[in-house]
């Protein structure tokens, strides 16, 4: 029986410790993408006073927290990574059911936060700084971390688990207390990992989450004095904006954006190992990933037999409700995303590019009431098109023929993006060149553009990113500030860089 929205558990907003409501006290539905008709919950639409007694809670908590030990502060991640673990199926379930990626992917999802939550608890007890001579005598020098402040973190729905951790884990280790803003599309997965969270020991003010529009809660983060840094994923317009927003008192910022990915298929590759990546890069989480493989650039002595395959694959992939285990495709995030979606390929239509595969709507069967979109083909695509330049977010990847690797390289490096790139070959010579010359990110041999590991930075060039990257013990660089020790202890003045 669908439940009535009264029925509904309201979830709020944890502010200093206290779950609460919205001050305006109104609300907002989150809807299974796969279902439309189906509410999963109902929750705390904020506004900017919200942001702000959530900013007043962590600048409260800040000189506290951040004077507890790193290796305590570590434990309390290592609580929260074993509750995690207990409740990875049902994280996963209730993934799925907000935003629609297939279950097998909502717990590799869940399983890559676990995996990070470790790795960056693991931090507490490293985070490494160094030593080194001085110049002078009975001089001692050192350098070492100290956290930022208070930091906003602003997420996607895509990764509604992996990507906030990657943000909260390394923040917390490091003596920072945080307001985290997630997507008002997978509100129910920030709740849920804060509610571990805090459960696992925080003190109040420590982790605050404030659900409701980026537009006016993301933006009271970024104009805030009190906000040390913001840490955002998602689109490259929100991207700039966030930039610019932050300059003016030059807060820290960093961005992970978006991407226009290329998997290079040369005239020597495994032509099914290929398509099997094409397959899984293009379309797996419907295409809705910032690493998709939305570009297929295929060396133009193969790609007549690339593409029938790659077709043929697409057309029998099975589209439906993300929880069915036989389910290859979940729906796109939303009707406005879908519609997006629809409206380039129309765009690829128009510019002359060939549909060897999909092209609609998905709205039969199990897709009757959701947000589908048939997995699509374009093959003869130019690098001028707007459907190989523009991120299109959705299960849409354009077939480019090249006639060389020097053109194949040219071609992945055509657009303002430069995330993720990757070649098929057995030429190892080729491989090393194109990893050389292809200005993005990240690299793969013989793979997908998708996959990245946690223990590996994740970033990317140009239009993706602004030089920082997350993942990886490099993802400490941002969430903190290097601090040179210097030590006399000769009992004189000495004076450095100065002539004796």
């Amino acid at each position: 029986m669908q439940l009535r929205r009264r029925d509904l558990e309201i979830f709020k907003n944890l502010i200093n410790g206290q779950w609460v409501p919205a001050q305006s006290g109104e609300t907002f539905e989150d809807r299974n993408p796969a279902r439309n008709s189906e509410v999963v919950g109902v929750f705390a639409k904020s506004g900017k006073p919200d942001i702000e007694a959530a900013i007043s809670a962590a600048r409260a908590a800040y000189p506290t927290w951040r004077l507890v030990p790193a290796p305590r502060r570590a434990e309390i991640l290592f609580r929260a990574g074993e509750e995690m673990i207990r409740r990875k199926e049902e994280l996963a379930q209730s993934m799925t059911r907000e935003m629609g990626k297939v279950i097998k992917e909502a717990r590799g999802d869940v399983q890559e936060a676990i995996d990070m939550v470790f790795f960056i608890a693991g931090e507490g007890r490293r985070s490494h700084g160094f030593t080194a001579p001085s110049e002078l005598p009975n001089k001692a020098a050192w350098c070492e971390r100290q956290p930022m402040g208070v930091v906003g973190a602003i997420t996607p729905w895509n990764f509604p688990s992996a990507i906030p951790i990657w943000k909260l884990a390394p923040a917390l280790v490091l003596g920072n207390t945080v307001i985290f803003k997630p997507a008002s599309d997978t509100p129910l997965t920030a709740h849920r990992l804060v509610e571990i969270l805090n459960a696992a020991g925080l003190p109040k003010g420590v982790l605050n989450l404030v659900h409701g529009p980026g537009s006016v809660c993301g933006n009271a983060l970024v104009e805030s004095d009190d906000v040390d840094l913001i840490s955002f994923t998602g689109s490259s317009e929100v991207g700039r904006h966030i930039n610019a927003g932050c300059a003016p008192s030059f807060k820290r910022v960093s961005l992970e954006m978006g991407g226009k990915n290329g998997i290079i298929v040369m005239d020597d590759a495994d032509i099914d190992l290929a398509v099997e990546g094409s397959i899984w890069g293009a379309f797996g989480t419907s295409g809705q990933r910032c690493t998709a493989s939305s570009r297929i650039i295929v060396h133009k002595a193969v790609v007549e037999e690339f593409s029938a395959k790659l077709a043929a694959r697409a057309k029998a992939l099975k589209l439906g409700d993300g929880l069915d285990e036989k389910t290859d495709v979940g729906p796109v995030i939303n009707k406005a995303a879908q519609q997006k979606i629809l409206e380039y390929i129309e765009i690829g239509k128009a510019e002359g590019a060939k549909l060897l595969a999909g092209g609609a709507a998905e709205t039969s069967g199990p897709c009757a009431d959701g947000w589908f979109v048939q997995p699509t083909v374009f093959g003869d695509v130019k690098t001028s098109m707007r459907i190989a330049q523009e991120e299109i977010f959705g299960p849409v990847t354009a077939v480019i023929p090249v006639g060389s690797l020097e053109e194949a390289i040219e071609a992945a490096n055509s657009t303002r993006y430069g995330l993720s790139a990757s070649i098929y070959t057995r030429d190892v010579n080729k491989a090393f060149h194109a990893a050389r010359d292809v200005y993005t990110g990240i690299f793969y041999f013989n793979s997908a553009t998708i996959g990245a590991e946690i223990q590996m930075p994740f970033g990317g060039t140009r239009e993706t990113g602004n030089g920082h990257r997350e993942g990886g013990t490099q993802v400490l660089d941002v969430f903190s500030e290097w601090k040179t020790v210097y030590v006399d202890f000769s009992g004189a003045l000495q004076k450095a860089q100065i002539d004796n």
